[in-house]
């Protein structure tokens, strides 16, 4: 959708009528993946593209029929060994796709445009269809319906955890009515930063990468800073870690949804980068260390001019009180501690409160016009 953006806008402001098809899976050697979009307007012109070209002819005449009648298609491309000049890939892939009346939202263009966190959920045939079936979702508010009033929170709270991750992909959602619904999220995946290339650190970088995330490992010492130990890991720099974070920071890499977890437990690399962690717009902070380690810790951050209120954000020692040993139940008492920190959770025992088992931090069930 991003690169065929600018021209729906334009699409908008004209009062154009359009169709626009979507990718919402794929199998095999299929040439686009998973939120391709082709898009064709009333006058003939299209922009886009499903398939890089082996499909394009027979999705512009759906586009084109969609235009004409305004209900949605979804419809299945691939090749059949029985009749090899039938319509579909000749890579052996297969596709399917869902073709929409517009228009698409401005305010949902502008947002991909510019590169920001939106995600477009698509209600999937033979789902209820109001308009355009398509519920924009932001991380603090949705736009449009699936065509269910009471289901949209509920749709938008499953889409915004995609977002959050940044995932892709067909859902069912289990509510009054159960829809099949495809999200396509326009945003990377949430950061991961461990500081601290110890044993404790494979085991957390396992587990962001389950959880979703881009996980970096980060060490100022090369010997224990390797991909070979950290096979879980995106990337393994070998930096000081006040340092990288810093320039990660400049870069704008980190974001409100950045979970930091620093392992070294050594003054020397702790304070400087628990110094610049601190005053960042991260979701989470974390430290290892024993309650000796995390009180002299808090007297060498005081003693370096940090205020009560920038200690309050540090989550030390790390992790929920789950009795953890092991490198492993450590990272799964670490990961609890910092979903909890994002979603809003009590971390006690569902059995011990009241009220909804799924939290949203965000606005999640406000809706703008």
């Amino acid at each position: 959708m991003r690169e065929i953006a600018d021209r729906l806008r334009a699409w908008n402001d004209s009062g154009a009528r359009y169709a626009v098809a979507t990718v919402v899976s794929v199998g095999g050697s299929a040439p686009r993946r998973p939120g391709a979009a082709m898009a064709v307007a009333a006058d003939g012109e299209a922009v886009g593209s499903v398939s890089g070209g082996c499909v394009e002819g027979a999705v512009y005449e759906l586009c084109q029929e969609v235009i004409r009648t305004g209900e949605p298609v979804r419809q299945s491309f691939g090749y059949s060994d029985d009749d090899a000049f039938a319509v579909g890939l000749t890579c052996g892939g297969t596709i399917e796709v869902l073709v929409q009346a517009g228009p698409v939202p401005d305010a949902a263009l502008e947002a991909v445009s510019r590169d920001a966190q939106v995600a477009f959920v698509h209600v999937l045939p033979p789902g209820p269809v109001t308009g355009t079936g398509l519920l924009v979702v932001w991380p603090d508010r949705h736009h449009g319906t699936t065509g269910l009033a009471d289901a949209d929170a509920v749709v938008a709270g499953e889409a915004r955890a995609m977002l959050d991750t940044g995932k892709t992909g067909t859902i069912s959602v289990r509510c009054r009515d159960d829809l099949d619904v495809f999200v396509h999220s326009y945003a990377p995946a949430p950061r991961l930063l461990v500081f601290g290339a110890i044993d404790y650190a494979a085991a957390v970088a396992r587990i962001g990468r389950f959880l979703g995330y881009r996980v970096t490992v980060c060490d100022a010492r090369p010997v224990f800073a390797t991909p070979a130990r950290f096979p879980e890991a995106d990337e393994v720099v070998v930096d000081w870690p006040h340092r990288y974070l810093a320039a990660e920071h400049e870069r704008g890499s980190v974001d409100g949804r950045t979970v930091v977890c620093v392992l070294t437990h050594d003054a020397k690399f702790d304070v400087p980068l628990l110094e610049v962690a601190l005053r960042l717009p991260v979701a989470y902070v974390g430290a290892m260390g024993s309650r000796r380690t995390h009180h002299d810790r808090l007297s060498r951050l005081r003693r370096a001019g940090m205020s009560d209120a920038e200690l309050a954000r540090l989550r030390s020692p790390i992790g929920l009180d789950l009795g953890a040993r092991t490198p492993e139940e450590t990272a799964v008492a670490i990961a609890a501690e910092f979903v909890a920190a994002r979603r809003g959770g009590t971390a006690l025992p569902l059995g011990q409160i009241d009220g909804p088992i799924h939290h949203d931090s965000q606005t999640a069930s406000a809706e703008v016009a």
